[in-house]
């Protein structure tokens, strides 16, 4: 099979060039073969987790005295690039919500106690991490939701319902956004909470049938008078707009990794499948309207891959990268579109067919443009700051 890869960057080191080894073996050998199964069945294996976990890839962003690795955003966007190359769009989104945007917050700003508590079976793969933010009237818009938690003698009483969450159902440990002030407008007033799987007033109302990401789980949950103990509160109190808007610059960077590994796996699927079909009495690949449509798609690929490195070395250096991954996950998710698309036309009409890598990656695909800020307040984030 041909094998398309864009060029390794100079900046990546020995560790993470040896990750990137590691961790497309275990595609290989393990969802690869799989995927199928898991597709069919809507979720991962709890194994899986362990399995990835163990050899230490879901937790590398984390201190090393609570399991992690200690590594940086790189880590993240080789992660993110190699479990897109599975071709299978839940897997990757399961395990990088679980590494990269639910668990990371406590890493972040969790006391002593809750990260000792909470990294290392996180890290292990022994539990596992959701983030509870959008509601069913808040998606993009997260300074308007509307989820309560109220004071008490006993510690924290939540209320409220939560959307479209990834791991929802089969998750252990649930970063929860809600209002704490009631009277504070907009995004002040709002923080997070660590709610766990077997608290009473956590209910999974509902599991999505979705239309891609079919093996990994989304559910629409209810708060319904969940009590939580003082020390759930994670980080300050009113706090939590300004950390969901810090971990969703890491979100839109994994989204720019995620988009990189998807674009090189759908046009390596496509140049192999041009060069042995048949048509007009050569290879399709000899046809040169076919063959640029290719490059073209794949030029725009590389500037998403260049942008997303760029993005992470700015990350690491302690920049300021909003206005540039604000950049990447709206160019980034338009442009996976246009070479899924382009790929899924280019293999006629099998690429129309379930079953087949391409057509299941253009269903995933669909996806990026809208989770983690739609394209379009993504736009809005650039131009407040040009």
């Amino acid at each position: 099979m041909t094998e398309f890869e864009f060029q390794e960057p100079e900046l990546l080191d020995d560790t993470l060039r040896m990750v990137r080894q590691q961790v497309r073996r275990f595609v290989n050998e393990v969802i690869v073969p799989n995927g199928d199964a898991w597709e069919s069945a809507g979720e991962i294996p709890r194994e899986v987790f362990r399995q990835f976990g163990s050899l230490g890839f879901l937790g590398m962003r984390h201190p090393p005295e609570y399991g992690g690795g200690g590594l940086g955003a790189l880590s993240s966007v080789v992660l993110g690039e190699e479990l897109a190359r599975s071709s299978y769009g839940g897997v990757a989104a399961a395990l990088t919500v679980h590494s990269d945007m639910s668990i990371s917050h406590i890493a972040h700003r969790g006391t002593p106690e809750q990260k000792q508590r909470y990294l290392p079976p996180a890290c292990a793969g022994d539990e596992v991490g959701a983030i509870c933010v959008t509601e069913p009237h808040a998606g993009s818009d997260v300074a308007g939701l509307k989820a309560r938690a109220i004071r008490t003698g006993q510690g924290w009483r939540i209320h409220g319902s939560k959307m479209f969450i990834t791991n929802g159902v089969y998750g252990d440990v649930y970063i929860v956004a809600a209002r704490t002030d009631p009277e504070a407008k907009g995004s002040r007033g709002i923080s997070l909470f660590i709610v766990e799987k077997d608290n009473p007033g956590l209910k999974i109302a509902r599991q999505f049938d979705k239309h891609g990401w079919r093996c990994s789980d989304t559910a629409e949950l209810y708060l319904d008078d969940a009590l939580v103990a003082p020390d759930a509160l994670l980080g300050e109190e009113g706090k939590g707009f300004y950390y969901i808007m810090s971990t969703f610059q890491n979100e839109r960077l994994v989204v720019g990794a995620l988009v990189s590994g998807s674009c090189a796996k759908a046009i390596e699927l496509t140049v192999d499948y041009l060069r042995t079909r048949q048509a007009f009495g050569k290879p399709l690949w000899e046809q040169p309207v076919v063959r640029n449509k290719l490059a073209w798609v794949a030029a725009k690929a590389a500037a998403v891959r260049a942008l997303t490195y760029q993005c992470a070395q700015m990350i690491d250096e302690g920049q300021d990268t909003v206005r540039e991954v604000s950049m990447l996950k709206a160019f980034g998710a338009e442009t996976l579109q246009e070479v899924v698309h382009t790929c899924l036309q280019l293999h006629g009409g099998t690429g129309y067919i379930i079953g087949t890598p391409i057509e299941r990656m253009a269903r995933d695909a669909r996806i990026l443009t809208i989770g983690g800020g739609a394209t379009e307040v993504m736009l809005e984030e650039v131009a407040k700051r040009m």
